[in-house]
């Protein structure tokens, strides 16, 4: 287990994605990621369609949203999403909203409303309760204070009360309106006792889940990671990073080795039949990237040194992935961290 600390968070970013533009009417009608007009001023918008942060690259669309010509970067996650008692029941984690805290991008707590039924007794095509994101969204515009300062605010009683049982009422209506078994409110119950009781509290059952997913991650090797590439001998390692906010970020480094005096902190991506991961796998790990470059101490360790590493099978660059790389590698001279392409650094 690594210990590290956040003092100060600065990052610069070269690749900016060029995002649509739209007035807002519907947030289910809005793509993964977009500028949005709401009273009268622009937001850089992503969406979540999970509060799991491995599902459908949440920490790429976020990227995607960051430094962009925009009064305020937000990002809307569902509190809790049921898929039915045959699907996955997922909550959200105190730790997501601490990291978007640190990167300054204000979250909107939402629920779902509506939704279809599968063959199968699940749902799916889950949509977002439309009025109380745009209520929300025009709080955000007037919001004079930072990110943090609101996604705080978010928790207070008042606020996740009313959160809550409009989720709540909003579940058992779906599972009365599709015939479809939810699963048991007990357990929601559970959760809405954590993060309505004593923040600490909701703090801590967060992190023991995160915790518990670190631990099932880190004796794994999914398929886009080739661990080992450069013969070091490296493994994955758990790294628990504390910064000045109070926040506690428990992750799982892809691979870490120690050579020539410098500990490698590497996030590693890999493409089976092309000659570059995907832009979306890249986006992930530059977000994570972002706080490994940053650390201010790794307890231990004297040098160290934050990696995106890629390794691909294909050997022909496209002419738009040749036009990102070259731009990935001044992302990461001015911010100082390395990229390494089949073992070679870029």
């Amino acid at each position: 287990m690594l210990n590290a600390t956040i003092e100060h968070f600065s990052y610069k970013k070269f690749w900016c994605e060029k995002l649509d533009k739209f007035e807002f009417v519907d947030v289910n009608a809005l793509p993964a990621k977009s500028l949005v007009k709401v009273g009268g001023k622009s937001l850089a918008l992503s969406k979540w369609v999970s509060p799991k942060r491995t599902r459908s690259y949440p920490y790429a669309r976020v990227y995607d949203t960051l430094q962009q010509d925009a009064t305020k970067t937000v990002t809307v996650i569902p509190l809790f999403k049921d898929e039915g008692s045959g699907g996955e029941m997922d909550y959200l984690q105190w730790d997501t909203v601490g990291l978007m805290s640190l990167l300054n991008v204000y979250v909107i707590l939402a629920f779902y409303d509506e939704a279809e039924r599968k063959n199968d007794g699940k749902i799916t095509n889950q949509k977002f309760n439309n009025d109380f994101v745009y209520l929300k969204l025009n709080e955000v515009v007037n919001y004079q204070q930072s990110a943090l300062h609101w996604n705080l605010g978010q928790f207070e009683k008042a606020n996740l009360l009313n959160l809550v049982e409009n989720a709540k009422n909003a579940y058992r209506k779906v599972g009365q309106n599709l015939a479809v078994k939810m699963h048991n409110f007990a357990n929601l119950e559970k959760f809405c006792a954590k993060i309505l009781g004593e923040r600490e509290n909701f703090i801590a059952f967060s992190r023991k889940k995160a915790q518990n997913a670190q631990n099932a991650e880190s004796k794994t090797t999914q398929p886009k990671e080739f661990l080992n590439f450069c013969g070091f001998g490296g493994q994955k390692e758990k790294i628990v990073i504390k910064n000045h906010l109070g926040g506690e970020y428990f992750f799982t480094i892809d691979e870490v080795f120690f050579k020539d005096g410098v500990l490698f902190l590497c996030e590693n991506k890999h493409a089976k039949n092309a000659a570059l991961p995907s832009f979306d796998d890249i986006k992930d790990g530059l977000l994570k990237l972002m706080l490994y470059e940053n650390l201010s101490e790794l307890k231990g360790f004297d040098k160290f040194k934050a990696v995106l590493n890629l390794t691909a099978s294909g050997k022909i660059l496209t002419a738009k992935q040749r036009e990102f790389l070259a731009l990935l590698k001044e992302e990461a001279r001015f911010n100082k961290f390395e990229i390494w392409l089949n073992g070679v650094v870029r």
